[in-house]
């Protein structure tokens, strides 16, 4: 097998499953209401059950966590109170409890994934136009970084954390998330600015899929987990979603963007 061909080797499995994905999730996302909740829901619920088995929790008392994220992520949301967020604390406090070591590393984790799938919700509310920017900002950071660092290569991003990653396909994926912000220019009023929130958004992704490879290099882990052909698991193909929704919480609690269409 050629160098060329060993660096694609898994693109069949990897674009097959992504665009089941993105039949799926952009069919939610357009859809919205108990379908799009019910994404965010199933989501949620196998981020912290990937979460708990890399860090060695053993299957039943993983799927307890899972479910006890999903039920305070529901009562977060149905509340959606100052009180009611208090909810978004619970799998963070319950993985405290429950484990013997990586406390602090499962409740940083599990809380970032409460935020983000929190984030998430309130931005769908806003309209299905901003959480189409999301996913296209998200998906172009990841699919023109993926092909610009196999093709051009380069010096490595962060080698000791995560060997595949290029300055190439870092720096490529900021241009692909411009360039996915100008489209959205004049949308409900907005001007250049989504673009410079569009490549901020994308450094978070990319920093959320660091945050990953840093956490499985540390457990010596391969995947999340084997659930999506060629992805490994969910949180190897949200890790980039989480921390993009992460960081968009505050700028639309704090600069109030994006504006809301309906």
């Amino acid at each position: 097998m050629s160098a060329s061909s060993d660096k694609f080797s898994d693109l069949t499995a990897r674009m097959s499953s992504a665009a089941v994905m993105a039949v799926v999730g952009i069919g939610a996302i357009w859809v919205g209401g108990a379908w799009f909740t019910l994404l965010v829901y199933v989501i949620c619920g196998a981020l912290v059950w990937e979460l708990t088995r890399m860090l060695g929790i053993v299957q039943n008392v993983a799927l307890a966590l899972a479910a006890v994220a999903v039920a305070s992520l529901f009562a977060s949301w149905s509340l959606f109170s100052g009180s009611g967020l208090l909810f978004l604390f619970i799998p963070a406090i319950a993985g405290v409890v429950t484990f013997d070591k990586h406390r602090l590393l499962h409740a940083a984790f599990a809380f970032l994934i409460m935020i983000a799938c929190m984030a998430l919700l309130i931005l769908r509310v806003d309209g299905v136009v901003w959480m189409l920017w999301l996913a296209l900002v998200v998906i172009a950071t990841d699919v023109l970084g993926y092909f610009a660092g196999r093709i051009i290569g380069g010096p490595k991003f962060w080698p000791k954390v995560s060997p595949k990653k290029t300055w190439s396909g870092t720096s490529a994926g900021w241009v692909a998330a411009a360039v996915v912000g100008a489209f959205f220019i004049g949308v409900r009023g907005v001007g250049f600015e989504v673009v410079m929130f569009s490549v901020l958004v994308s450094m978070a992704s990319q920093a959320g899929d660091v945050a990953e490879s840093a956490l499985k290099r540390k457990m010596g882990v391969k995947d999340s987990s084997n659930l999506i052909p060629g992805h490994g698991g969910f949180f190897d193909r949200f890790d980039g979603m989480l921390g993009a929704a992460v960081i968009l919480l505050p700028i639309m609690i704090l600069l109030r963007f994006p504006p809301i269409v309906n």
